[in-house]
């Protein structure tokens, strides 16, 4: 990869921490972990007994042993065949990184303040059909920084940056806001906090949006109104979406094809060319 230390992944140590109550998932969550961290020093951490994804992390890192600390759901397969080299190499400039997050954060969810503040790259299912779809949304660079908030699918950080902030347990208790809350105090603390959308992983998931995380959006707003903007209002998000086939996922020459920042790059671009030209009308 251009401009990563030689050999950085070997001198790294990982500790994976993995909140889940389903052994199946967790497992295979595990694997794919241990795969796309290969030739490094990797520690998986499972909590099987948390009561918030909060005080799981917290739990998490009171046992971490490694200088990079990965918080991963248990729905997650990485297709980036060298993502521990990337990790890494992120880690090295940058405190905290993600693959979905915002330059502008306007409230209790991320994605708020749409384009052009808004990045992301994962695949999930379509809500309607199942199929893989490939989920991008921003221009510009794969890896972006300035970032204020991130989404908390997949994000890692420097043990250290990890242990002076930790989770706040108490205010959300539940599996919810804990990724915004832990991002943008991380922003507000001067960390640097940056997208990688070179990190590409399947996510088995479109989230919850249950009245318990409208609950945690409010306490979320509550607890930084003094830094959250007054008066801006939910803006109209810039996502493509592009259909996958699933075989491609389960083909391992294919999987690192899909993952090469080159073919990633090349997507963004030419996705985001007709947008551009819509928004300039």
């Amino acid at each position: 990869m251009a401009g990563a230390a030689p050999g950085l992944i070997a001198m790294s140590a990982f500790s994976v921490i993995i909140c889940s109550i389903d052994a199946g998932k967790f497992a295979k969550a595990s694997a794919s972990w241990q795969a796309a961290l290969a030739g490094a020093d990797v520690e998986i951490i499972g909590i099987h007994d948390a009561r918030s994804l909060a005080s799981g992390y917290n739990r998490g890192l009171d046992r971490a042993a490694g200088e990079l600390v990965v918080f991963s759901h248990d729905d997650v397969d990485v297709i980036t065949p060298d993502a521990g080299e990337r990790i890494a190499t992120h880690l090295a400039a940058f405190d905290v990184v993600g693959i979905a997050g915002t330059r502008r954060l306007i409230g209790g969810a991320w994605y708020l303040a749409g384009d052009p503040h808004d990045f992301m790259l994962v695949i999930q299912p379509h809500p309607e059909t199942g199929r893989p779809v490939l989920v991008v949304e921003g221009g510009g660079p794969l890896v972006v920084d300035g970032i204020q908030a991130l989404d908390g699918v997949f994000f890692a950080a420097r043990a250290s940056v990890a242990r002076d902030l930790g989770f706040d347990a108490e205010t959300f208790d539940h599996f919810h806001l804990y990724d915004l809350d832990f991002s943008y105090r991380a922003h507000l603390a001067g960390c640097k906090v940056a997208v990688c959308r070179d990190l590409l992983l399947v996510h088995d998931s479109h989230g919850s949006f249950d009245p318990r995380w409208d609950d945690h959006r409010l306490r979320f707003e509550a607890k930084f109104a003094r830094h959250l903007p007054a008066g801006t209002s939910r803006r109209e998000p810039r996502i493509v979406n592009a259909l996958l086939d699933a075989a491609r996922l389960a083909e391992p020459a294919q999987r690192a094809e899909l993952a090469r920042p080159e073919a990633l790059a090349a997507l963004v671009a030419k996705l985001d060319a007709p947008l551009q030209a819509r928004s300039a009308r």
